[in-house]
């Protein structure tokens, strides 16, 4: 069945998604350039996440969406256990939002450049100014009344586990004094481990778990932290016991 599964990969997956991101690409940039960005820089990510993992066959459960404020705008963070991680929040959180990414992540053909139309946020660290601009452009796409993903780990799991939350989502969120809301992802790690056959995808059930909004108590470090450690223990309480503790990343 695996060899099977390869095949499929081989002759079906790959064809097929490959055509979509090239024009899942196209669509975002011309969209974005003469329409709406926040419609064109989400729906055409949205059905082209959700095209990845029903090609892959990969069965999704999402739990929580009714926690949601449809009028709210949030900051939501979640663990980060592999590469579908983008596929299932982008193709089934079903929130009009900007990822928080890495920078590198814009040399990515076509892919890259539709992030940058679609005013996706590169999160530059190379110093203190860069950082400072990063966080001006999250600031004004949460007035908007836009959410945002960030994934406070910062780098994939090389485990499954957790490693540890970086502050800059939650001092974010505490400067607008916005609802911080904790994903849990379960499965990504399965599907697609880092570090281990790059070329193929193993099949494993997806899980989205979205967990209650978790407020501002007032504003400053107090607030930072409180939102923090309830994220982190939110989204640990959501793993698969076989992933639930700790275990350092040294990519972090």
């Amino acid at each position: 069945m695996k060899y099977l599964y390869r095949l499929y990969q081989l002759c079906i997956v790959v064809p097929i998604f490959a055509i979509a991101s090239i024009i899942t690409s196209l669509t975002t940039v011309v969209g974005c350039m003469l329409g709406n960005g926040h419609f064109w820089g989400y729906y055409p990510g949205k059905y082209w996440s959700r095209l990845a993992i029903w090609l892959c066959l990969l069965p999704v459960k999402v739990e929580g969406r009714e926690l949601l404020d449809k009028k709210q705008s949030y900051v939501f963070v979640a663990n980060h256990q592999g590469a579908f991680d983008i596929f299932l929040i982008y193709g089934f959180l079903n929130r009009n939002f900007k990822w928080m990414m890495k920078k590198g992540l814009r040399k990515i053909p076509l892919v890259g450049i539709a992030c940058e139309y679609a005013h996706h946020i590169f999160v530059d660290k190379s110093g203190p100014s860069k950082i400072r601009k990063t966080y001006d452009t999250a600031r004004e796409t949460l007035k908007e009344g836009m959410s945002v993903v960030v994934f406070p780990e910062g780098a994939r799991s090389f485990t499954g586990h957790m490693g540890v939350f970086r502050r800059g989502a939650f001092m974010l969120a505490d400067e607008l004094q916005l609802p911080v809301v904790p994903l849990t992802i379960n499965g990504s790690f399965n599907v697609k481990p880092r570090m281990k056959d790059l070329f193929w995808v193993f099949w494993h059930p997806l899980k989205l778990t979205i967990h209650e909004p978790i407020a501002p108590i007032g504003k400053g470090a107090d607030n930072i932290n409180n939102q923090m450690t309830k994220s982190y223990d939110a989204v640990m309480s959501g793993l698969t016991p076989e992933y639930q503790g700790f275990v350092e990343n040294p990519d972090q």
